[in-house]
């Protein structure tokens, strides 16, 4: 069946458009943008978007999805339910699963789940190394044929560098970019920041110098093969600051953030929720503003959640015994949306990091809207005001920090492949 979008405001940074316009889907594709449509054939569903966006489907690089092994926490099926109400059509997820996603059929096994259940686009990330264990190179030949679009340990990082190296002249064989998880881990031994805060609250404490070190470390080995490189969930600002000098030098380097990173400091943690715990972990003010500028001026590229959800036995305990990671597919886009209130990016500018730079790091057909383009979309309101309840959420997770608080934009339709996947209530 055709659907007709009428009159909303078309923003899509691949083509360098924004605009009015009316949009024709047809199947699973785009059949026409036009300022004013008004013949569409026979039984066309008219969806009004007169005061909203309409935007590409945004594409998270980096989610857990837990499935296989840790269904208790989360499953590809609600996973992917949890991003279509956030707004997300094609998700990655990590490697960290029960068997590891180190071989040819736990990566077929994803494939095939997420085609008979995920209501959005799930792609598996591949291991670099057997188990996670950073001893032995995992099938990464095999995992790509199976369909895996990056290699990552992530959680963990590779410790030996020489192996990390060969998995890089590997990963330039099949164009997959390396997605560095940046945690030295001699130094990583604790749960929070090394600050003020952690002086303040007695917790035992990780610095910053952890992620800078090894973020440097991989970009050295990346620029040695001339291999892809991406430094994941960005905290430090002097990690920020290695990624934007290194980039006048290599052109292959990229590097994204999460909305916690930008929107919290290591203050959260005071309050000893154990929802504020996350690898890496919450950084000093300074950081945060830091984080801010990379984003700002490009040195930072992309957003992705790395949407982590837990049981609520692995956080109802004390601060040091509790898991790592917050929930974030359906807070993800309105957190990030406060860098367009702000005047940090314009929306244009934050669109594009959720995907016209993960489409084109990743290879993927999506990120766009143009005639004939994937029927990937979403409508927004950026700025309808809304108050996060974990009691609702469709992810199986609910350890959030962000609970109760006042977001102000808000997914009110996602469309993947030409199919109306989401629709808010009130829309």
């Amino acid at each position: 069946m055709k659907i007709l979008i009428k009159n909303g405001r078309l923003i899509d940074p691949a083509s360098d458009r924004d605009e009015r316009v009316d949009i024709l889907i047809d199947g699973g594709h785009v059949e026409k943008i036009d300022r004013e449509i008004s013949r569409t054939g026979k039984g066309a569903e008219v969806v009004d978007a007169t005061g909203l966006v309409i935007a590409p489907g945004l594409i998270d690089m980096h989610t857990h999805l837990r499935e296989p092994g840790y269904e208790y926490k989360e499953t590809i099926k609600t996973g992917s339910r949890a991003a279509v109400r956030g707004g997300f059509t094609t998700i990655v997820c990590m490697a960290n699963t029960d068997p590891v996603n180190d071989n040819r059929s736990v990566s077929e096994f994803i494939k095939s789940k997420a085609q008979a259940e995920a209501l959005c686009r799930v792609l598996p990330c591949g291991a670099i190394t057997k188990g996670l264990r950073g001893e032995e190179l995992a099938q990464i030949g095999e995992m790509y044929e199976a369909g895996i679009v990056a290699l990552s340990d992530d959680g963990k990082s590779v410790r030996n560098a020489g192996l990390l190296l060969k998995a890089m002249e590997y990963a330039k064989i099949f164009s997959l970019p390396i997605v560095s998880h940046c945690e030295d881990e001699n130094l990583a031994q604790g749960v929070v920041h090394e600050g003020h805060a952690s002086l303040l609250s007695g917790l035992d404490a990780t610095p910053a110098l952890a992620e800078e070190i090894i973020a440097h470390r991989d970009i050295m080995l990346a620029k040695y093969v001339s291999a892809p490189i991406h430094i994941t969930h960005v905290s430090s600002g002097g990690t920020v600051g290695i990624v934007r000098d290194e980039k006048t030098r290599y052109g292959r380097l990229t590097a994204d953030t999460c909305p916690h990173y930008f929107t919290l400091s290591d203050d959260a943690t005071l309050t000893y929720d154990t929802n504020t715990k996350v690898n890496p972990p919450l950084r000093s003010g300074e950081d945060v503003k830091a984080v801010r500028e990379g984003l700002r001026d490009g040195a930072i590229d992309i957003i992705a959640t790395d949407h982590a959800p837990h049981d609520v036995p692995s956080k109802d305990v004390e601060f040091n015994l509790a898991s790592f990671g917050i929930v974030g597919l359906e807070t993800g886009f309105a957190l990030s949306l406060a860098l367009v209130h702000d005047g940090v990016l314009t929306l244009k500018e934050l669109l594009r990091k959720f995907t016209e730079n993960p489409a084109r790091l990743l290879k993927l057909p999506y990120g766009s809207l143009r005639d004939g383009s994937i029927a990937d979309l979403i409508i927004f309101d950026p700025d309808t005001e809304w108050v996060v309840d974990k009691t609702q959420f469709e992810s199986k997770g609910r350890n959030t920090p962000f609970h109760g608080w006042k977001l102000r934009g808000k997914n009110r339709l996602t469309m993947v492949n030409g199919k109306i996947v989401y629709r808010d209530p009130a829309f």
